[in-house]
């Protein structure tokens, strides 16, 4: 799980630093200043101060009166066209992750083997954002069957770490993102493992094989996971003392002591060893094997509490998805310890208001979205928890009459505040891939090691790191998602389904923490209320709404009572001014507005159409056949 990965290791005096005032907006879209001012119509003069040449080395060539090329047919802001077939298709964020799931599908597999090949190759050729240290969750549609099945593959805090523990390592009343404290049990393995057993085809050790040859042969490292493997290496490095251990992370991701150029070479053949365990003796080689015997040693010698007792206890669950209808889409979520209801939750307050005849990008269109928002992340930071631990009241959170008494709360044209959560009756931050198949199944599947790549931590000779999950778990007494030895923290990560009169629709994801919620619902908005297809309804610039309440430390402080609204430079001019007017504190585009997959099924009589759509933010591509 990829997000703003490092916005909350900034301190608030740089984060204050970053907000712009509505003065300042309003000078950058005149101007274009600033990185992310908006994009006026620059005249000679402004054209002529802009940068005429990309250097070497540097991150971004901006030059706002620059636009992207045209295209003869669809959207004028869309990236490329979506890929067709009948057979099959697979996306995810990296090209070779995806070829990898196509070939799996060309064998014979089911989408689920080619939705765990994809995984499997992301942890080597992604490691920003995910690897078997995370944690792992999925939607299934079993075409047998006619029903979506849902998987949540999250560990759980180690037994031995207490409370009291955990609060004497916290900070400023939160859990440090990095080194062992944060540490939780990593379920992606089970997960594939589970999966694999109900739903997989090809033996497991040909599903693991293009994975392990990556890893061994190593590839190219592209642009965007290229940048972030060398920012997260900055970032363990300047925080050394609060991991304690990183002379594995460097030795596996920057052995020159900084990490991968763009396009350089990059192997990992301890990850390709551990894959070949795992592809011999399955899940146990994990979790009750070699590899856990590894694991234990590793956190006793760095002073860590994660034991193979805990790895041994770990064990996905299935879970049934929750639903709720918009505008004719079902849209399906999980529940679990995850914070896929707020998807639903947002939505359900959305169709109280005319999105459509409010206009595409308009502001008032934003400022609906962002305040349905900021009311349902009330409740998210009030309620969601492992239900396990925690009576989590799912059916009214996601009820329509409870929708229609917050939506009622939103005022169409001024911001409201403060807000609060509701009141509960008495009985009451990632990768993203999805993948179809032959046979009609489709997969939305979705897996993070959370925060960047994660705790800075690898064991002695494995090749992977730890997540830090465990930084969202609450420190306030009586709060439901409050530590506890044992207990699935709080998750972001969330896949997305949408289907229509029981037909599978889209298998999808918008990859990114607290965006993710946020990123879906601007899809289906974009689909159902503006009309988009598959890849323009991606590539539409996003808005993302940042400071709602938090029981964890995800957010930073220092934010404005009414939060920071980030948005991309696409969006209009116009717009950006109008919503600064209407009082939003505006923030510049800090490349947290998530990375989407998507599968849509489509229909032409008795033949199976599969469109395949992949974000434009991220290194990946779908393909189909």
């Amino acid at each position: 799980m990829f997000r703003r990965t490092f916005l909350a290791s900034l301190p608030a005096t740089a984060l204050a630093t970053k907000l712009l005032t509505r003065k300042a907006d309003a000078r950058a879209a005149s101007t274009g200043a600033g990185t992310g001012g908006a994009a006026p119509e620059a005249g000679p003069q402004q054209a002529a101060d802009k940068p005429k040449f990309w250097p070497k080395g540097k991150d971004r060539f901006v030059r706002y009166d620059v636009r992207a090329g045209d295209r003869p047919v669809g959207a004028t802001f869309a990236s490329r066209t979506a890929v067709y077939g009948t057979s099959g298709a697979c996306g995810s964020a990296h090209p070779y992750a995806t070829m990898a799931g196509l070939d799996i599908l060309k064998k014979g597999g089911s989408a689920v083997d080619a939705a765990v090949a994809i995984n499997a190759c992301l942890g080597f050729l992604e490691p920003t954002s995910s690897g078997i240290g995370g944690d792992c969750f999925a939607m299934v549609w079993d075409p047998k069957v006619g029903k979506l099945a849902g998987l949540a593959g999250s560990g759980g805090s180690p037994m031995g770490l207490s409370l009291e523990t955990v609060r004497r390592h916290a900070k400023n009343g939160a859990i440090p993102a990095l080194g062992p404290i944060a540490v939780s049990v990593p379920g992606a393995l089970d997960a594939w493992w589970t999966l694999h057993q109900r739903y997989g085809k090809l033996p497991w050790a040909e599903v693991l094989q293009p994975a392990i040859d990556y890893a061994e042969n190593g590839v190219p490292v592209p642009d965007v996971i290229a940048y972030y493997i060398r920012r997260n290496m900055a970032i363990f490095k300047q925080r050394k003392a609060e991991i304690g251990e990183i002379e594995n992370a460097f030795k596996t991701y920057a052995p020159n002591g900084v990490g991968p150029a763009t396009g350089g070479m990059f192997r990992n053949p301890d990850l390709a060893r551990t894959y070949r365990m795992i592809a011999r003796g399955g899940r146990d080689a994990f979790y009750d094997g070699p590899i856990a015997d590894t694991i234990d040693a590793y956190f006793r010698r760095i002073g860590g509490w994660l034991r193979k007792s805990d790895l041994q206890a770990m064990h996905s669950e299935w879970v049934q998805p929750y639903t709720t209808d918009y505008r004719g889409v079902t849209v399906h979520a999980l529940g679990a310890n995850t914070q896929g209801i707020a998807t639903l939750q947002m939505l359900n307050m959305l169709e109280h208001f005319d999105l459509r005849g409010e206009g595409f990008q308009s502001p008032r269109s934003i400022h609906l979205q962002v305040e349905a928002k900021r009311l349902a992340y009330e409740d998210r930071a009030r309620y969601y928890a492992d239900p396990h631990f925690s009576k989590v009241p799912v059916e009214w959170l996601i009820s329509k009459e409870y929708a229609a008494k917050r939506a009622a709360l939103i005022k169409p044209d001024s911001i409201l505040t403060p807000v609060y959560p509701g009141h509960a009756p008495d009985h009451a931050e990632t990768t993203y891939f999805s993948a179809a198949d032959k046979d009609g199944m489709m997969v939305s599947m979705i897996q993070s090691n959370f925060r960047g790549m994660g705790s800075g931590l690898v064991a002695d000779g494995l090749g992977f790191m730890f997540q830090d999950r465990g930084q969202l778990f609450s420190l306030k007494d009586g709060h439901p998602n409050i530590y506890a030895p044992g207990k699935r923290p709080f998750q972001t990560i969330i896949p997305g389904f949408a289907s229509i009169k029981g037909v599978p629709w889209m298998a999808f994801g918008v990859m990114g923490g607290d965006m993710q919620p946020q990123g879906q619902t601007q899809i289906i908005v974009n689909r159902k209320d503006y009309g988009l297809e598959i890849q323009s309804a991606a590539d539409s610039p996003r808005w993302h709404h940042e400071g709602s309440s938090q029981s964890m430390g995800e957010d930073a402080p220092g934010l404005p009572k009414t939060g920071l609204l980030r948005l991309e430079t696409g969006i209009p001019a116009a717009t950006r001014s109008a919503l600064a007017d209407m009082g939003w504190t505006i923030g510049e585009p800090d490349g947290g507005f998530g990375r989407y997959e998507c599968v849509e099924n489509r229909h032409e009589g008795d033949t199976r159409i599969y469109a395949a759509a992949s974000e434009m933010r991220a290194d990946g591509c779908a393909l189909a056949y």
